[in-house]
């Protein structure tokens, strides 16, 4: 079943580049707390910073939408929310099964943003029997067994993978077979899904890993800068001294 493809490129009817849909929910986000707020314009280079972009490319990705704001007056915040929200798909309820419910999988069911960004947890799903029936989150965890049937039931086309490694390919394999057609996929693996399955993977000691690079960056320039002071100031220490090396007395005036 599975082809070796680890996610398929996103073709969008209305030509938004994949780019600007990954900076979608940032925008969302801050737009979300400016309605919160009562805020009802905002500029493009106020949203920017607060989305942290630069405001050009805000206005580019915006006019992907067909917004383009007014001129001295800016964007309108809540038609601005409608529209992402709207182009994101968030407008619907979107039913979300999470698979794997260790310590990961529990917290992502105690996460309360789902909710309020259009995503409801239809089950959560783990292969230890001794898991089944207990509540996590106020839900009742199932056992893998009756994954197909409650792909079926609930119309799921999300999963959430939180699983060991090990387990991930057959969670996805079965996942897939049952009709999901999108996978966050939180095991440290790569997952093979055949084309029309889409995956996103967060891994979290990956990110770690590029911070620690850069802290590591960070600490040779200042390493080498300190270096080039030391030098500068030898050389600065060469040039007030006399022919042989010693300080020049101080002739009076």
């Amino acid at each position: 079943m599975a082809t070796g493809r680890t996610h398929r490129p996103a073709t969008r009817s209305r030509g938004i580049p994949e780019a600007t849909v990954a900076r979608l929910p940032l925008y969302l986000r801050a737009l979300t707390a400016l309605s919160e707020r009562s805020v009802p314009t905002v500029s493009s280079e106020e949203l920017a910073a607060a989305a942290g972009v630069n405001s050009a490319k805000l206005r580019k990705d915006f006019s992907y939408l067909g917004s383009y704001g007014t001129r001295g007056v800016g964007y309108d915040v809540e038609y601005l929310v409608y529209q992402i929200s709207r182009e994101l798909g968030l407008t619907q309820d979107w039913p979300v099964v999470i698979v794997g419910i260790g310590n990961l999988g529990a917290a992502l069911a105690n996460y309360g943003g789902f909710a309020s960004r259009g995503f409801r947890v239809a089950a959560l799903i783990d292969a230890d029997p001794a898991m089944a029936g207990k509540p996590v989150a106020g839900i009742p965890v199932q056992h893998t067994d009756e994954l197909e049937k409650i792909i079926q039931d609930n119309g799921v086309s999300i999963g959430v993978i939180a699983t060991p490694a090990g387990a991930a390919q057959q969670v996805c394999d079965r996942l897939v077979a049952a009709g999901v057609t999108s996978i966050l996929n939180f095991a440290p693996t790569v997952l093979s899904v055949p084309d029309g399955v889409d995956v996103r993977k967060v891994d979290l000691s990956i990110e770690l890993q590029i911070l620690a690079f850069h802290e590591q960056r960070k600490a040779g320039e200042e390493a080498g800068n300190g270096t080039a002071q030391q030098a500068a100031a030898a050389r600065s220490d060469a040039t007030d001294q006399g022919p042989d090396g010693d300080v020049p007395a101080v002739m009076p005036a």
